[in-house]
């Protein structure tokens, strides 16, 4: 039997996973994901998540329940040798060792991008996980708890300083909505005044969201700023250091919750652990029909798509365009990937993979968005709408549609829910302090050491 080995179990191979459980014959090969996390992250819920809008677990997909005839290994790729047709693999626990293939799909995914920055590893959250958004939630919940019980002055607001750096869509939608949701929270909280929040956008570049033209773009800057917040255009973040944020426009404050969203690299196991073509970039050289090689010359059995190759947009019309690393290019991507596969098991001719963009479409917060489709721009509620018609429609499984739904509607009717479980990052702590506050710091200190 041939081992179709699927490297990382993002939109891309997730998809490709499940196409090729659809299309194999019984018998004909045997379908492995390795990934260090048993699910699937479905990214544009994340900003929902950070709001509280969607479940935590409504935007992970499991792997076991969902790819029921695929093995699934929990566990870091850390070398893939096509020469041998092996990967080497790092458990959780355990000794590395290596598995052996006969057909390989990478579909690694991203990483965030960062850079030499004084205080960002000790200060800054990404958003590309699950446990990311919820712990961004958790924080500001809490700040708002503990600047509650503080008189006004520098502690209360750095507490209530919240400060997001880059501008994309991961950005401005985590931005938008966690502003939303401290809008929402003012409700709860008699003794703070609106006055008091200080949300900070910064981007490097001169506009934000580069996914859509000029004029909506600054339409949502003035609708984040209209809202209370502060975007920082041409402008970079230097220096972090004990959450004191410096700009390079000489501004200094200090903000309690800092998150980082400028843009994403390509995975380490690509970039520097292969003998598979890569570009300048570190992106998998991939042609049109999702084969890792150039069109004259294709490297045999290794197929790759998402955000870690550099696949040609033939859409696009024009030479050298490759597709935009987005959830949306992804899922087809995973999917083109099965159905090509098994044609070539099948002895049939593979197809090229073409997808015009549907448009792009994002959250700014509750009843707030921006839809663009060429020259058609939808903003406000209807944009909204349509943004979250359209991923509860792309989200996979219906299972996960109901769960996500229900939550939509239970908010609907009853408002968010603004219980901050942060303890949750610390579960041991209320049982090794017994309830005593001062061995409660003592623990806090021993666990940050």
């Amino acid at each position: 039997m041939r081992e179709i080995l699927i490297v990382g179990s993002g939109y891309a191979g997730f998809y490709a996973a499940r196409g090729l459980e659809k299309r194999l014959r019984r018998g004909e090969a045997r379908v492995t994901v390795v990934d260090p996390r048993p699910y699937m992250t479905y990214q544009p819920f994340l900003p929902e998540v950070v709001a509280g809008s969607v479940e935590a677990r409504h935007a992970a997909v499991s792997l076991r329940r969902h790819l029921r005839r695929t093995r699934v290994i929990a566990g870091s790729v850390t070398d893939i040798r096509n020469s041998s047709r092996t990967v080497t693999v790092r458990p959780e626990s355990g000794p590395d060792y290596e598995l052996n293939y006969d057909m390989l799909v990478v579909t690694a995914g991203a990483v965030t991008r960062t850079f030499p920055i004084p205080g960002i590893n000790e200060q800054a959250f990404g958003l590309k996980h699950v446990e990311e958004a919820v712990a961004i939630r958790d924080r500001l919940l809490t700040s708002f708890d503990q600047a509650a019980a503080l008189p006004p002055g520098p502690e209360r607001k750095k507490l209530l300083t919240v400060t997001f750096v880059g501008g994309g869509f991961s950005g401005v939608e985590g931005f938008g909505e966690l502003l939303s949701l401290a809008a929402a929270l003012l409700k709860s909280y008699p003794e703070l005044d609106a006055q008091e929040l200080d949300f900070h956008l910064i981007e490097a570049r001169d506009r934000i969201l580069p996914e859509v033209t000029d004029k909506p773009g600054a339409w949502v800057v003035q609708s984040l700023e209209r809202r209370g917040a502060k975007v920082h255009l041409n402008t970079q973040l230097a220096s972090a250091e004990d959450g004191r944020v410096v700009l390079s426009n000489g501004q200094e404050f200090d903000s309690g919750l800092i998150v980082w969203t400028a843009g994403n690299a390509s995975n380490p196991i690509v970039h520097n652990h292969t003998d598979l073509p890569v570009d300048e970039r570190g992106l998998l050289v991939v042609r049109a029909d999702l084969r890792v090689g150039t069109e004259t010359e294709a490297v045999p059995d290794v197929w790759a798509a998402g955000d870690d190759a550099a696949v040609p947009d033939l859409a696009a019309g024009r030479p050298g365009a490759q597709a935009v690393p987005n959830a949306q290019h992804a899922v087809r991507q995973g999917k083109r990937l099965a159905k090509n596969i098994v044609a070539t098991l099948h002895g049939r001719a593979t197809k090229n993979y073409v997808h015009s963009s549907l448009g792009v479409v994002a959250t700014l917060g509750m009843g707030r968005g921006i839809f663009q489709y060429r020259h058609l721009v939808i903003k406000g509620l209807p944009a909204w709408l349509m943004h979250r018609g359209y991923h509860v429609l792309a989200v996979p499984t219906w299972e996960r549609k109901i769960r996500v739904l229900t939550v939509w509607c239970t908010a609907a009717l009853f408002g968010r829910d603004i219980v901050s479980l942060a303890s949750v990052q610390h579960p041991r702590e209320a049982f090794v302090s017994r309830g005593n506050p001062r061995d409660s710091d003592k623990f806090a200190e021993v666990h940050e050491q």
